[in-house]
């Protein structure tokens, strides 16, 4: 990258994922808090939830305008949450990430993705993962539009870039996401349904189920197999954590959710790899 005509571009286009990943998550900050009270993501636009006073647009710029105003309403000179400023921060690194994946994933130690179209697929899915996550955290749900959104666009964006899943023909591709949803799917149904009937109450909920087979529809059943170990192995550290500091009781009802969606987003970018060294070293 020694070519400054080069690493204009690649700067520009850098920049670019940034800024508008942050913008994305200036959406999901929308869905986040309007999808789970059943309330309209395009209408009416972003108002204070204290006083109902509509933002104007140069005031809801995605991160600035919150350290603009000191984390306050203009209006009213309530409280905004820093979650909104933490959703956008997020989703612009992730999205910053997916193009390093794809311009320079040696930088980052991630395999390269095998075609430029894998980069906005990449960007939608964890998108959703972002999305899921927070509503999860605030009210123990995974909304439909994550999960049975992601088992439909999942098949769909797997037949027209097969290469998602290291496929050339496109039917490859949706065979290969049918199986990885099917996978996904029944996997965690059965291991709910065993957790139901050992401890006689809901030992994980739908949502979470659903969530993996959206999971599987886009990555793969390679990828649904990482994710439930690795989310169980993460739910189960932060659990004892959160035990032991005493910031949750024993029997506290704890999201499953947001510990799937980060085995997802590293298997997104380090799986196969951390995969492959796994198995090397199970050889010796």
């Amino acid at each position: 990258m020694n070519d400054p005509e080069i690493r204009f571009y690649f700067l520009l286009f850098a920049f670019f994922s940034t800024w508008f990943g942050a913008c994305v998550g200036s959406f999901l900050n929308v869905c986040i808090y309007r999808i789970p009270r059943d309330e309209s993501v395009v209408t009416p636009r972003s108002h204070c939830p204290h006083c109902n006073t509509l933002i104007p647009w140069y005031l809801n710029v995605p991160v600035a305008s919150w350290l603009w105003l000191r984390g306050k309403c203009a209006s009213c000179k309530g409280p905004i949450a820093f979650r909104y400023t933490l959703v956008e921060l997020l989703t612009a690194m992730l999205f910053l990430a997916v193009f390093m994946k794809w311009a320079a994933p040696a930088a980052m130690h991630m395999l390269p993705i095998a075609h430029p179209l894998i980069v906005p697929i990449y960007w939608l899915f964890l998108g959703g993962l972002v999305l899921g996550t927070f509503v999860d955290f605030e009210h123990f749900i995974i909304p439909d539009s994550v999960t049975i959104g992601g088992m439909v666009a999942g098949p769909v964006l797997s037949a027209l870039v097969p290469a998602l899943h290291g496929k050339a023909i496109w039917w490859q591709g949706l065979a290969t996401s049918l199986i990885g949803l099917a996978v996904g799917f029944g996997l965690l149904q059965a291991v709910a349904w065993i957790g139901t009937k050992a401890f006689r109450k809901e030992a994980m909920g739908f949502g979470d189920v659903k969530l993996m087979g959206a999971i599987g529809a886009f990555l793969g059943w390679q990828a649904v197999l990482f994710t439930v170990f690795v989310s169980s192995l993460l739910g189960s550290v932060v659990g004892l954590l959160l035990i032991a500091f005493g910031g949750v009781k024993l029997q506290s009802r704890i999201p499953f959710g947001p510990y799937i969606s980060g085995a997802a987003l590293i298997w997104v970018f380090w799986g196969p790899a951390l995969l492959a060294a796994y198995l090397k070293l199970m050889q010796r």
